[in-house]
């Protein structure tokens, strides 16, 4: 059978990196560590919060990188909050936004509006210039239950585009094997995922650097710039501000370099999955 890698024009043997810029949008500091890590440092995409106060200035200053939707259905700051850009009474908690938890959209959310809020957040991005190249999914809310599931997956296939997925691994907790139901609808995604528990990957991608299974990979990061705006909002602030120190560290780079890892953003498996599509 012929590898990911293959398809993409790499050899069977390569490990082949995606480092993925997560929050894009979510705040002014996110994105200045978001460009930053795209433009001076290892980073190759970044996921936009379509939903966020900052989304628009993000999606305005990323004309020529690689950028996702970060399909967004929670609000997790306690007073720093955003809501659907739909009407979607059940997406909303009685804070003026999002959810806080997952368990909360899980045990809520009505899959219409779910649907179509998420549709309404690939829409804007690409009204506001985005060239799209992936998505994925904030607190990976869509990707854990079937119901929700089925959503990420219809759109994909809609929109033509590749996904994050987990790893073969957590099919078994979940219950439901995710990743041959996307790969039968003919949606693309990588090998592996690089699951990060929290804000904060250095350690994960550290570890593992020189380790990399053959294929295709993905992580994801968090960068943002030191700001009073950061620390007012005060989620994972030291971790974001290491993350952005991560992607621009040249020695990491040079780690990346020896690894003999090919990094690579989320276009080639976009413009993979639109050809093998059409092709079906």
């Amino acid at each position: 059978m012929t590898t990911l890698a293959e398809r993409l024009g790499y050899g069977a043997d390569e490990r082949v990196l995606i480092i993925n810029c997560d929050d894009f949008g979510m705040s002014h500091a996110a994105n200045l560590g978001c460009l930053a890590a795209l433009r001076d440092g290892v980073a190759t995409s970044a996921s936009l919060m379509v939903p966020c106060p900052w989304s628009r200035d993000a999606a305005g200053s990323s004309s020529g990188l690689d950028v996702g939707v970060h399909l967004t259905l929670n609000a997790e700051c306690d007073t720093y909050r955003w809501g659907p850009i739909t009407q979607a009474p059940s997406l909303l908690d009685g804070n003026g936004g999002f959810p806080s938890t997952v368990s909360d959209v899980w045990d809520h959310a009505d899959l219409d509006e779910v649907r179509r809020e998420c549709r309404a957040q690939i829409e804007r991005s690409m009204l506001w210039g985005v060239d799209v190249t992936h998505l994925d999914s904030h607190m990976g809310t869509l990707q854990l239950r079937p119901e929700f599931f089925d959503v990420y997956v219809d759109l994909a296939v809609e929109f033509e585009l590749p996904v994050r997925m987990a790893g073969a691994s957590a099919e078994r907790s979940v219950g439901f094997t995710f990743r041959s139901v996307a790969a039968d609808a003919g949606v693309v995604f990588p090998d592996h995922l690089l699951y990060v528990d929290a804000v904060g990957s250095r350690d994960a991608i550290e570890g593992v650097i020189g380790q990399l299974r053959l294929g295709v990979t993905e992580v994801y990061v968090h960068p943002a710039v030191d700001t009073p705006e950061l620390r007012a909002i005060g989620q994972s602030t030291e971790a974001r501000i290491d993350d952005l120190a991560l992607m621009v560290d040249p020695t990491f780079a040079a780690a990346l370099d020896e690894a003999g890892v090919r990094r690579i953003g989320w276009a080639p498996l976009r413009d993979l999955m639109r050809k093998e599509l059409r092709a079906a």
